[in-house]
């Protein structure tokens, strides 16, 4: 099955009295990239999350974004910071004393010094929390792996059309290939000819060893054979339940090293453009599989 690496999704969740907020990208990566956004309270979730993403998606950057609020009553508490207090009721006194203020300390001056009051912070129930958030972002991978599969879908039918395409070109060349004999007969026939003026008797055996010679050097049946074993395994990869894009990149290098090969050694003219088109094909495809899992 082919999966894009390119999509988005969020997902929302309350319970009790948290509330969850999950946003998820993912993009082109050559391997599993997880980087979290997550409160600093909530960094014992890190580990956990990166588990439950890395066994549902094989490759690519993967963005998420972690929103908790908790609305508990006792998650919002301060605390007196009594020593500093008194520290402070000490000095203004002292101020008083020095300089014969008259002046009745308040509540005001002492909170407007600051560090009257610290935030209590709650220790977080790490199961509790674990539970919401991980029900969390399994709806948001859902959805963000519904949303690579349709992606996948439209990258699968593109390559399968072109895949076609170079099956039919590959049989084209197969079977212009097979006379290869015959053709560098002819073709030196009217060389020598050309070259002699006619003037020159040609010797049927010794036309027919250098025919020979040529057509063996430019066989390109094991190409041919190669080439076309590649495109059923192609096939075979892309309608597989694991992650393809690694191998299909693989087989896409082979397949261009084959066609390479029988374009380097073709003589025809017709044949020659057939691999030009297919490479270029090639290509297209090489495009597509870079957004493949």
């Amino acid at each position: 099955m082919i999966k894009s690496m390119t999509a988005y999704a969020n997902a929302e969740k309350t319970a009790d009295n948290l509330a969850v907020t999950v946003n998820i990208r993912s993009y082109n990566s050559r391997y599993i990239d997880i980087f979290l956004r997550i409160p600093p309270a909530y960094q014992f979730l890190e580990d956990k999350i990166k588990g439950l993403i890395g066994d549902r998606i094989a490759r690519g950057r993967v963005e998420v974004r972690l929103q908790i609020d908790d609305n508990a009553e006792e998650a919002a508490g301060l605390e007196i910071d009594h020593a500093r207090a008194r520290a402070l009721v000490a000095a203004f006194n002292e101020l008083k004393s020095e300089f014969n203020l008259a002046n009745d300390i308040t509540l005001d001056m002492l909170v407007g010094a600051g560090g009257i009051f610290k935030p209590v912070e709650k220790l977080p129930n790490e199961e509790d929390i674990w539970a919401a958030v991980k029900d969390c972002i399994s709806v948001a991978i859902d959805d963000l792996e519904e949303m690579r599969r349709k992606e996948g879908d439209f990258i699968a039918g593109d390559i399968e059309r072109r895949l076609d395409f170079i099956d039919e070109c590959l049989k084209h060349i197969k079977k212009g290939s097979k006379d290869l004999l015959r053709q560098y007969q002819e073709r030196l026939k009217e060389r020598i000819s050309s070259l002699t003026q006619d003037l020159v008797d040609l010797e049927p055996a010794r036309v027919a060893q250098e025919a020979a010679f040529l057509a063996d050097r430019s066989d390109i049946s094991e190409e041919i054979v190669r080439a076309g074993s590649h495109l059923n395994q192609f096939n075979l990869i892309m309608n597989a339940s694991k992650p393809a894009g690694r191998k299909l990149n693989f087989l896409l290098q082979e397949l261009n090293r084959e066609f390479n090969t029988m374009g380097s050694k073709i003589g025809n003219a017709e044949m020659a453009h057939l691999i030009i088109d297919v490479k270029s094909e090639l290509e297209k495809i090489r495009e597509q599989i870079q957004n493949v899992e």
